[in-house]
C-alpha cells in the first residue's frame, strides 16, 4: 500500500483533534473528487512499519481523540491488509481511540455480504471501526454545510451500534 499524506493535527475528518491518514488507490473516481491524485495506487510514498510506528507516535498526545482513514479508498481490496495491520496496532497501543473510516462503498450493499463474503480482511476491519462515513461524493449532492462528508448521500454510521443491532445506527456526536 502507499499513501498519499498523514495529517497529524486534522479537526476536518472526525470530532476533535486526529490524525487522518490518506491511502493512496481508490476505483470510485468519483466527478468533483478533492483528492483524485490518490485514485492512483501508486502515488506517494510505500506504507511500510517506519509509517506504521510514526501514525503510532502522532496518536500518543492525549489531546489527539482518533485516527481517521481516508483516501483514496482504505476499503479498496489492495489496502485492507496494510489498514487492518494498522488498526491492530493502534488498538494494541491505544484501546480508547477511537478510529473512523471513510469509504465510497456502501456499508450495506456494497461490504455487507460482498466483501465480507470475498475479502479474507473486511469482517476484522469492521469491528476496529468506530464510525463509518460511507458512499461516493457525488458532486451534484455536494453541500458544504454538512459536518465530517462533503455530498448529502453520505452517512454518517455509527459502527459499534449498527454490527450490535444488525441494522444501521447513524452516528450522533456525543
Amino acid at each position: 500500500m502507499n499513501y498519499a499524506e498523514i495529517k497529524n493535527v486534522d479537526i476536518a475528518n472526525g470530532p476533535g483533534v486526529r490524525i487522518s491518514l490518506f491511502v493512496s488507490g481508490c476505483p470510485h473516481h468519483c466527478k468533483g473528487c478533492f483528492n483524485e491524485m490518490t485514485w492512483d495506487f501508486t502515488y506517494g510514498k510505500p506504507y511500510t512499519r517506519e509509517t506504521i510506528d510514526y501514525v503510532l507516535e502522532l496518536l500518543k498526545p492525549a489531546y489527539i481523540r482518533g485516527i481517521t482513514f481516508l483516501g483514496g479508498e482504505p476499503m479498496a481490496p489492495a489496502n485492507q491488509g496494510e489498514v487492518l495491520n494498522t488498526m491492530r496496532k493502534i488498538k494494541e497501543h491505544y484501546p480508547d481511540k477511537d478510529i473512523w473510516l471513510y469509504t465510497g462503498y456502501l456499508f450495506d450493499t456494497d461490504i455487507i455480504g460482498k466483501m465480507t463474503d470475498t475479502l479474507p480482511h473486511t469482517r476484522e476491519i469492521l469491528s476496529y471501526i468506530d464510525v463509518m462515513v460511507d458512499g461516493p461524493f457525488i458532486e451534484e449532492k455536494k453541500n458544504l454545510n454538512l459536518q465530517f462528508r462533503g455530498s448529502e448521500n453520505q452517512r454518517i454510521i455509527d459502527m459499534k451500534r449498527t454490527l450490535a443491532d444488525g441494522h444501521i445506527v447513524l452516528w450522533t456526536e456525543q
